[in-house]
């Protein structure tokens, strides 16, 4: 599947994040910028790469403004960007 136009979900408040896909027809580009990068990068990686892997989505830009959000609601907001991107 992939990623049919621009969408975003989340907000810049504490605790949450803010997340920003767009379509790419050739590769998959993942760019994080968390407050908590130090300690929890991977985790954060993990969350959103199991909810591409849910949604089946191989390609696409998806950028991420981290504010120290739990694992759920980074899927949560995954989830909703995918949505509203119309995952094909």
């Amino acid at each position: 599947m992939k990623i049919l136009k621009n969408a975003v979900a989340g907000t810049l408040e504490s605790s949450d994040l803010f997340i920003q896909i767009e379509p790419d027809e050739k590769e998959l580009t993942l760019e994080i910028d968390s407050v908590v990068a130090n300690q929890y990068m991977d985790a954060i990686r993990t969350a959103v790469l199991d909810t591409l892997k849910e949604f089946d989505v191989s390609t696409g830009k998806i950028f991420i403004k981290d504010k120290g959000a739990l694992d759920c609601v980074i899927r949560a907001r995954m989830e909703t960007a995918l949505k509203r991107g119309g995952v094909e």
